[in-house]
């Protein structure tokens, strides 16, 4: 893939893709916030409507607590002939006093449809119905089998409170009329004896005036409203097309009923739509609103339509942008590579004529900069590696001093002269071992074989010099496998014992100790000798030139003849990095510590 594709697919995965989350981020917002709006305002709706339907049923029940309480029902059981009270009856021309109260009840409250009673009195009178109003093609459901009904059992629990039911919730009481129907039970007012029920159907007129006044800002004006029973079954509906089908089928999923007000988004009659249900309170019926969800994010919707147009334009600015624009920068930038390539071949004389435009002038520069500054990093190096050889060179011309070799040499003479063969053995076995470390042609060996090459050198030392110090090792087993360069420690015990101890006959001590701290490997050398002063502790320095060493520094870290502490030091620092070195600790009369740090591997 090329640069200029690289940019056009990070400029939409960049900028394109996150504008497009974002404007779907926004859009599901609106529309949860259009839920939510609709969702207050549908429980406000319900709420008012349910607040005008219980009064309907509230007035309804004034109407008949008033007739039972006048007697109106107790002069039609207690007539004489209670089964001739139907105020409809041909050829009637004079209406007797329990009709008379019932015409009085019906201009009282016209929206009654019908009424009549079922006779409980226990006087010898057959028990029957008592028609009060008739009504074409409906016949009610004789005494007998209305007793058999689970309602009358209801009816008589409630014990004269009424008992409502909705249209096609019992048509075999009701009929095939959409009609609500209270029934209740009628109570003789002295002795407070059952001697009746009361079944009376009222008009929908009231229903249909409280639906068609509501008036509903929108995004809800394509609400529909119904009324449903516990079981889903709508009893009412203000458009009449869903009246006696019931709301898990045209949900498809059970109907989920519960207490109070809720509203959630579902599928009805094939279509997203917000259910929105209130319980009616004291009654067995909730309030229904349906509103499609096309209503509610139309806005969004243009929304959204808006946001596409915005996102092909931005589409179509970044292809023009990467066809005029971008070609000019990623000319510029193949020749950079062109450029690069020739620096990895090796030319590093390689420079760039900086192009026109501020920013691709400014990277021309920042390459030819940064050729520069290469030049002269290779130039350090090339100053580091010579003086890398130096030290090298210092470290094979220097592994084992002339003078140290002659006086151990002369020292297993004497030895020889006087018979003590073991000594001998052990000073050539001692010598031998420091030589085959001198001479290996590896830079590094392991921290064993430098503690045994200097546990060689101070046992020579020790012979050499009897009583002048002791000496202490310490190294975890743990370590001993790990990789140092070698020669690293003896240079800085023979400091000790030739400078520390100079002029002291006994008491010398020297602690040698080697331990891990936060991933890399410490060692230590310690003596308790005379110290260096202050004046020539600051002399030392990492990997300056022989030459530029002060007098003092030379006779102190110099040592033309060995490998000194400088030495040392210049080599850790070329063959680990910056990082690693040495510290020295020490004062007039008090000893030195010597401190190198080194990476731990191997």
């Amino acid at each position: 893939m090329t640069l200029r594709m690289k940019l056009f697919a990070a400029f939409i995965v960049l900028i394109i893709v996150p504008m497009c989350l974002l404007g779907a981020l926004t859009l599901w917002v609106s529309s949860d916030a259009a839920a939510r709006r609709y969702s207050e305002q549908a429980e406000y709706a319900l709420k008012a409507i349910s607040y005008s339907l219980t009064g309907v049923f509230e007035e309804m029940n004034k109407v008949t607590d008033n007739g039972i309480a006048t007697a109106v029902f107790h002069m039609a059981l207690y007539a004489d002939d209670p089964e001739k009270q139907n105020l409809n009856a041909d050829g009637q021309l004079t209406l007797n006093d329990s009709q008379r109260s019932f015409r009085n009840l019906l201009y009282n409250y016209p929206d009654i449809s019908y009424a009549y009673l079922y006779n409980l009195r226990g006087n010898g009178m057959s028990s029957g119905m008592v028609s009060i109003f008739t009504k074409e093609d409906f016949t009610a459901l004789p005494f007998e089998s209305f007793k058999k009904h689970p309602l009358y059992q209801e009816v008589m629990a409630r014990n004269g409170n009424p008992v409502w039911i909705a249209p096609y919730e019992y048509p075999e009481l009701t009929g095939s009329e959409p009609v609500f129907t209270q029934i209740r039970l009628v109570k003789e007012l002295k002795h407070f004896r059952n001697i009746g029920i009361l079944v009376v159907q009222i008009k929908n007129w009231q229903f249909d005036r409280i639906f068609r006044n509501l008036r509903l800002n929108e995004p809800t004006g394509n609400t529909t409203f119904m009324l449903a029973n516990n079981k889903g079954l709508i009893v009412y509906d203000q458009t009449g097309l869903n009246s006696g089908k019931n709301m898990s089928d045209l949900m498809g999923h059970p109907f989920r009923y519960g207490s109070g007000y809720e509203s959630y988004r579902t599928p009805f009659q094939g279509d997203q739509s917000m259910i929105s249900i209130y319980h009616l309170k004291d009654y067995p019926w909730s309030l229904i609103s349906v509103t499609p969800w096309s209503s509610l994010t139309a806005e969004s919707s243009v929304y959204a339509l808006w946001f596409v147009v915005f996102m092909v334009v931005c589409l179509a600015a970044a292809v023009l942008f990467n066809m005029l624009f971008m070609n000019r920068i990623t000319g510029y930038i193949a020749v950079l590579v062109r450029f690069m390539g020739r620096v990895e071949e090796g030319d590093l004389s390689a420079r760039v004529k900086p192009g026109k435009e501020a920013e691709l002038r400014v990277l021309g520069e920042g390459f030819n900069s940064l050729m520069d500054r290469i030049g002269i990093l290779f130039a350090k190096i090339s100053s580091e590696q010579e003086q890398k050889a130096r030290a090298e060179l210092r470290v094979l011309q220097a592994q084992i001093k002339p003078h140290f070799l002659f006086n151990t040499l002369e020292s297993i003479n004497g030895l020889a002269v006087r018979g003590e063969g073991r000594k001998v053995s052990e000073m050539v076995i001692r010598l031998a071992g420091m030589l085959r470390t001198s001479i290996q042609e590896r830079e590094e060996i392991t921290l064993a074989e430098e503690i045994s090459h200097l546990r060689s050198y101070l046992e020579i030392q020790q012979y050499r010099f009897s009583g002048l110090f002791t000496y202490e090792i310490f190294i975890p087993e743990e370590l001993r496998a790990c990789l140092v360069l070698k020669l690293t420690l003896q240079p800085l015990v023979e400091n000790a014992i030739q400078h520390g101890f100079e002029g002291r006959t006994s008491g010398g001590v020297l602690h040698i100790a080697v331990w891990e701290e936060q991933g890399d490997i410490i060692l230590e050398a310690a003596d308790n000798g005379a110290g260096i002063s202050p004046e020539v502790l600051g002399t030392f320095q990492y990997m300056i030139r022989e030459q530029d060493d002060s007098a003092a520094g030379s006779r102190w870290f110099g040592e033309q003849r060995g490998l000194g502490v400088r030495n040392v030091a210049d080599r850790i620092r070329i063959q680990y990095g910056s990082s690693y070195g040495i510290i020295i600790c020490s004062h007039k009369d008090s000893g030195t510590v010597i401190r190198c740090k080194i990476p731990k591997y191997g």
